[in-house]
């Protein structure tokens, strides 16, 4: 709420100068002490105030605000809006709390200002007014008593925590009640501080006088001495692990209790229980179950919901597959049962409403995006994703319009941990439910197992593939439902099975997915088009080149819904655009295509201005989409490649105007830099040596030189991946700047910043293969922390993988510079490339790993077999690399310690390297051998 302030100039000339007070003396307790009192006609027109500041007319407020201002200057403003609060109880409720929510606000923005008898005047009245008749105000004083016990005022408030808990033992309900909502409030922001030294270690007292009032008679209050002590469970803090069976036995006693909210906090606290003192709870483990099983169908959905998240913990502990086995035939019915959209959802959802394609979106609608930079990584044998790898579509993506978490949410997510945990375990108890959800006559049932389906699809791949070819086309059939959120969750669930549907013959499935799923794109309700869309990217994703016979069909509809879509979905629909660019790649260098795609992209280019976020999306979709045509961009290149310049530029100047006058100027977002460092990429990439004249007649290099020392990682992470492809595509421009880049990537190669060092890494090995032997004396810049990366334990394997070719690049450019290390980085060199598919990256790198033996032998002696094992991972190397493993190998089998040369062939050019937004796919282990089966007979 925004509070304003009327005709208040005349406050002051009516009050006393130079403060707004007037004091009284007051004896208290047999001391003598000043006490403030207001001022009749100030406290009037501070009500006004009050009252006008409630106004909904915007300008008034905007006044209003303005005074308000004004009188923050002046701190006995303060002793006014505490005196409303806590002592004009002839006021109503409603404006008491505005102005005390008032002062919080001045709390937290000018506490520090305050003059001490101020600060002391209002600590005092809130704690002699904690226990005010109305909850209202109650709640009121113990936030802005939190509030200022936020601001470092524990250590300087020390009778703040022995007088609340005193308060507790108050026979007067209402100071009870007080005391323990402040206490909950500043439990839960000062949970650390209380676990400290720092005060002495309160919690000592504090947790078994909490734990005394789990019997209390009202409700209330045994909600708060719960929530008091759950605020301690996850951080272990030693005063409750010291009473921890005390509390658990206290919560046992609490599981039948007739309160909702007791209940609520009764489950909290066993969920996170659950996480950190599992071994106390095991014991007890069946009967959690059976309680949890009961509160997972609570009438009071927060109940319920909280208890759903048991089995999501219990999913991640190692006990889970043994404790649960006994009970799935009672939870997959609860969670199955709970996936179901309540009536509440639906009517949020607008689940009534078919056709609304023509309604614009609200702002609101549109959840804010955030760009993802550039990462480099290798391609691997086989396509999966990486183990282990977070899925983007999670199962709530149906409902997104239900931002808050729900119970149909965490059902969903439940059952889907659970698949992944009992795999084709589930089937049993899943199989017999999901038969009459699929074909239930009522639209929320069928929707409910059509969100099953998909949930379990991860988890229970093999035991529903002999299923399949029956549901796919029931499924394809359900995007033809007359509900609109049947469709919706029919697209989502689709594209869960995606990867099984590409794994069959295209007519038996994909054709018809793929034709029904571009159906739904230009579907009239806003719901299903955002759905198919995101579903088609899933299946472009997985298809790739199998969508190129149907191109030309999936263009007409992508670009006929860009007159179709509003706001949000036209955001979704440059995803889909550009995933397919990533999918097909140069097969959509066709005239015919082009025909159909840019004209559509480039007018949105042109509509949208520079500071305008749908640039964000836009930029990464004309990133993917120049990448793919190559030389067929190039009559759109140059407008697009300027714009990105001027975009960096722009940035870059309020970036050093802000941090000059921060007061003057706003931060800039750098969100708009790094999608345009990222779309430079995509051109660099995609044209090659055709970005050539569009770098020379521009200063990229010099805005890249500040770029690459941005503060900001993620700029840092793009600009590296830029100067990696405008080495590869136009080398002469990036050259006379190495000296100058060099220093500021060997200071990059920091694996704190994993994206940023990968990027950095990669460079480096691309500089490297055009310099040649000028890399020489660049080596000691970049090479130990090379070495120390690829030895650094839990280094994600990308960066391991970036790290290992680069190593053996600059081995190959300069050997003797290198070669003397090899026995510091062999072992986890060669583990880190074995199982990168034949590329040239992996030529190179292994020519430079065999230039340096022959320069080092012994340096490869103690772990030679790891080398091995390493040219065992080749499918089919060239005849010249083949020779130099054989020579190697064949040379430490007749004497391995001696030293031999391998003749260093001819250097090959820059590689190709795929670029992925940071995922990394898995590795399949090739074992074809090189040279025959004496290969695999040689020792050290």
């Amino acid at each position: 709420m925004t509070f304003g302030l009327e005709n208040l100039d005349s406050i002051w000339q009516h009050l006393p100068k130079p403060v707004l007070v007037l004091e009284a003396w007051i004896c208290d307790a047999g001391e003598s002490r000043m006490e403030w009192q207001p001022d009749e006609q100030g406290l009037q027109q501070v009500l006004q105030l009050l009252k006008d500041s409630q106004s909904p007319d915007t300008a008034t407020q905007r006044a209003v605000q303005e005074k308000l201002e004004q009188l923050n200057q002046f701190p006995d403003f303060n002793n006014y809006l505490i005196f409303v609060l806590t002592s004009l109880k002839s006021e109503d409720e409603p404006t008491r709390s505005l102005s005390g929510l008032i002062l919080k606000n001045n709390v937290k923005a000018h506490y520090q200002n305050f003059p001490p008898n101020v600060a002391d005047f209002i600590k005092r009245e809130c704690l002699n007014n904690i226990g005010d008749p109305s909850p209202l105000i109650r709640a009121t004083i113990g936030i802005l008593i939190t509030t200022i016990a936020s601001k470092g005022e524990l250590q300087m408030w020390p009778e703040l925590l022995p007088q609340l808990c005193n308060l507790l033992n108050s026979e007067d309900y209402n100071t009870c009640e007080g005391s323990f909502g402040a206490l909950q409030k500043i439990c839960e922001d000062s949970s650390e501080l209380l676990d400290s030294d720092a005060l002495n270690r309160p919690l000592n007292i504090m947790i078994p006088k909490f734990l005394q009032f789990f019997k209390h008679c009202s409700p209330k209050i045994r909600s708060h001495a719960i929530a008091c002590v759950n605020q301690f469970i996850i951080g272990r803090a030693q005063a409750l692990m010291d009473n921890i069976d005390t509390f658990i036995e206290s919560l046992f006693a609490l599981a039948g209790d007739e309160d909702s909210e007791v209940r609520k906090n009764v489950c909290r606290a066993l969920v996170m229980l659950l996480e950190v003192r599992i071994d106390r709870l095991i014991p007890h483990m069946h009967s959690i179950i059976q309680y949890m099983l009961q509160r997972t169908q609570d009438p009071d959905e927060n109940v319920a919901l909280e208890a759903c998240e048991f089995w999501l913990t219990l999913a991640e502990q190692p006990i889970c597959k043994e404790a649960l086995s006994g009970h799935l035939v009672q939870l997959i019915p609860i969670l199955v049962n709970g996936m179901k959209y309540s009536e509440i959802d639906i009517i949020l959802l607008k689940g009534d409403v078919e056709e609304d394609e023509t309604v614009p979106d609200s702002e609101q609608d549109i959840k804010p995006r955030f760009h993802k930079s550039r990462t480099v990584t290798l391609q691997h044998e086989g396509g999966e994703g990486e183990e282990g790898e977070d899925i983007d579509d999670d199962e709530d993506d149906d409902d997104d319009t239900l931002s808050d978490w729900n119970l149909r949410k965490c059902s969903a997510a439940a059952l889907d941990v659970l698949a992944n945990v009992f795999r084709e375990e589930l089937l049993p108890h899943l199989l017999p439910l999901l038969k009459g959800l699929l074909f239930h006559p009522d639209w929320v049932i069928k929707e409910s197992g059509i969100l099953v389906l998909g949930a379990i699809a991860e988890g229970c791949m093999q035991g529903m593939v002999p299923y399949l070819p029956e549901l796919i086309p029931h499924l394809i059939l359900c995007l033809c439902d007359k509900k609109a959120l049947v469709r919706s969750i029919a697209c989502w669930t689709l594209s869960r099975y995606a990867h099984w549907v590409v794994s069959q013959p295209p007519d038996a499935h994909l054709k018809p997915l793929m034709t029904e799923l571009l159906k739904r794109i230009l579907d009239g309700n806003k719901r299903v088009q955002e759905a198919a869309c995101s579903a088609f990217a899933t299946l472009e994703e997985e298809a790739c080149t199998e969508l190129v016979p149907y191109l030309s069909f999936i263009l007409d509809t992508l670009v006929f819904a860009f007159g179709k879509y509003q706001h949000k979905n036209l955001l979704i629909l440059y995803d889909a655009i550009g995933t397919l660019a990533d999918s097909v790649g140069h097969h959509l260098n066709q005239p015919e295509y082009i025909q159909k795609l840019m004209p559509p992209l480039i007018a949105k280019w042109n509509e949208l201005k520079d500071e305008d976020k749908d640039l964000f999306p836009l930029l990464e979709c004309l990133s993917s989409v120049a990448t793919a045509l190559q030389s067929g961009f190039l009559p759109y290149c140059e407008p697009v490649y300027q714009r990105c310049v001027t975009l960096v530029q722009k940035t870059l100047a309020q970036a050093m105007m802000y941090s000059q006058q921060p007061d003057q100027y706003e931060a800039p977002d750098k969100d708009f830099m790094i999608v345009a460092l990222d779309l430079l990429s995509g051109l660099a990439e995609g044209l090659g040596g055709h970005v050539d004249s569009l770098v020379a007649r521009s200063n990229i290099m010099t805005l890249l030189f500040q770029c690459m020392q941005d503060t900001m990682p993620e700029v840092r992470q793009s600009s590296f991946a830029l100067l990696g492809d405008l080495t590869k595509a136009c080398f002469p421009h990036v050259k006379p700047c190495i000296a100058e880049f060099m220093p500021i990537l060997g200071t990059n190669l920091n694996p704190e910043f994993i994206s940023v060092c990968n990027n950095a890494t990669w460079a480096i090995g691309e500089i490297c293969m055009q310099m040649g032997v000028e890399m020489q004396p660049y080596i000691p810049m970049v090479l130990n922390q090379l070495v120390e990366i690829i030895n650094r334990p839990n280094t994600p394997k990308t960066l391991l993988e970036n790290t290992a070719i680069t190593i053996g690049r600059l081995g190959y450019v300069c050997p003797q510079e290198v070669a003397p290390m090899l026995p510091q980085f062999i072992r986890p060199w060669c583990t880190s490339l074995r199982n990168i598919r034949d590329n040239e990256e992996k030529d190179s790198a292994f020519r430079g790993i065999c230039i340096m033996i022959g320069v080092n032998p012994g340096g490869v002696v103690q772990d030679f077999i790891f080398f091995c094992d390493a040219v065992a991972s080749w499918v089919n190397p060239k005849d010249d690399l083949r020779d130099m493993f054989y020579k190697i190998l064949h040379g430490f089998k007749e004497q391995p310690a001696t030293a031999f040369r391998v003749s260093t062939p001819s250097r090959e050019g820059g590689a190709s390297r795929r670029r992925v937004n940071g995922k990394t796919h898995p590795s399949v282990y090739c074992t074809a051998p090189i040279g025959g089966e004496e290969t695999f007979g040689c020792s050290p």
